[in-house]
């Protein structure tokens, strides 16, 4: 695809700015509400990639003072859904249908998540299955989460 999409096209745009990747990822929050929940942060972004970075913050921790594993499960959710959607044709659209994780061990501190994939060249109805992995701040894989999106017409 060498035309980038309507999200790709912002993200460039914006990220250029100072304030401009914490901008977009407002934005993202603003787009899927629950996301917003942990304050995702897009570090990267490019056509079939994303790279994003949560806080550790008390309202995102469990009993066991690490962070919850539903927190990583959104964060490994948002990261493949920007991968795809940043690399999708505008006359797509694409849901989650699926979405598994593994947790490697417990989680604290901030976190990144990162998911690389080959983007839909048309908007054909079709699954992808996309891998999120998400580390630590010392590079330690924390969670593995396997998402399936379903891609089809607008």
């Amino acid at each position: 695809m060498s035309e980038a999409n309507d999200m790709l096209r912002r993200w460039q745009r914006w990220s250029a700015l100072p304030g401009g990747k914490t901008l977009f990822s407002f934005g993202v929050g603003r787009m899927a509400p629950y996301t917003s929940s942990i304050s995702p942060r897009v570090q990267e972004l490019r056509a079939g990639y994303a790279r994003v970075r949560m806080r550790d913050r008390r309202r995102l921790r469990n009993h066991l003072r690490s962070v919850h594993a539903i927190a990583m499960m959104n964060l490994a959710e948002v990261t493949s859904g920007l991968a795809m959607l940043a690399g999708m044709p505008d006359d797509a659209r694409a849901i989650i249908t699926n979405l598994a994780i593994e947790y490697k061990k417990k989680a604290r501190g901030a976190l990144e998540a990162e998911c690389t994939t080959s983007p839909p060249a048309s908007n054909e109805r079709r699954e992808y299955h996309l891998e999120a992995v998400v580390r630590d701040v010392a590079g330690d894989e924390v969670a593995r989460a396997t998402a399936r999106w379903l891609v089809g017409p607008r």
